[in-house]
């Protein structure tokens, strides 16, 4: 059985208390311990975290051709240890998914999930507005045990429109995950006029947008990707 903790907000902290195994960003792994002898070891995970060889084969082709690249590393817990990961002094948030949830991610954003949850990639078909759009790192979970560490450029802000049924509109460059029953993927406007091509664009011409029927929950970052569509004439 596996459990996640933050630790100063900074620092994932992986708890085992059995034969348990992880999968996590290659290289975040900073520090361990438990009884005895190190009872833990990690592997490169060559293709993808699926179980099925022509799923991962197809997942790793995905990824090569959309930029959605997730380097992994599984890890192997043998007893009761504590284990730690971080990655460029990032935040870290934690999402206990219950079963048949799913959250949809940017893999850069991925720091570590348990193997409760199902990994894949899916298409959502908005790259040509933003180039971390075409693609989602998806992971679902399929027993109690699923838990996601996602990693965030500051203090995240947590949208949900579960129980107000609201509106959410956020920039995509922001998004660094969502989280809903089914894939509840967003809606893409854009704010393209004649402006846009002279130069007179606000710098906001396209948003993800769920509306109140999605039952989604969304987590931004204050600090937004350098990718997007950049449209003028001078």
């Amino acid at each position: 059985m596996l459990k996640f903790e933050t630790i100063n907000e900074l620092t994932l902290k992986v708890t085992s208390t059995g034969n348990d195994v992880l999968f996590a960003k290659a290289g975040s792994f900073i520090a361990g311990d438990n009884p005895g002898g190190k009872n833990y070891n990690f592997e490169k995970v060559l293709l993808g975290p699926q179980n099925n060889l022509g799923q991962a084969l197809f997942g790793h082709l995905a990824r090569r051709v959309t930029g959605e690249n997730l380097p992994l590393m599984k890890v192997h817990l043998n007893g009761d240890s504590v284990t730690y990961y971080a990655n460029y002094g990032q935040h870290v948030v934690i999402y206990h998914l219950q079963p048949g949830e799913t959250i949809s991610v940017e893999s850069e954003n991925i720091l570590a999930f348990s193997e409760d949850c199902d990994y894949s990639v899916r298409f959502i078909g908005v790259g040509v507005l933003s180039q971390k759009g075409l693609a989602t790192s998806t992971l679902t979970a399929r027993g109690a045990n699923a838990y996601v560490a996602v990693l965030c450029d500051g203090n995240p802000i947590v949208l949900s429109n579960v129980m107000s049924h609201n509106t959410i509109s956020v920039d995509p460059d922001a998004v660094v995950c969502w989280i809903g029953n089914g894939h509840c993927d967003p809606q893409v406007t854009a704010d393209v006029s004649w402006k846009t091509f002279i130069g007179q664009t606000s710098g906001e011409s396209y948003q993800f947008e769920w509306h109140g029927n999605a039952g989604v929950t969304v987590i931004i970052q204050p600090s937004e990707r350098q990718s997007g569509l950049d449209v003028s004439i001078d």
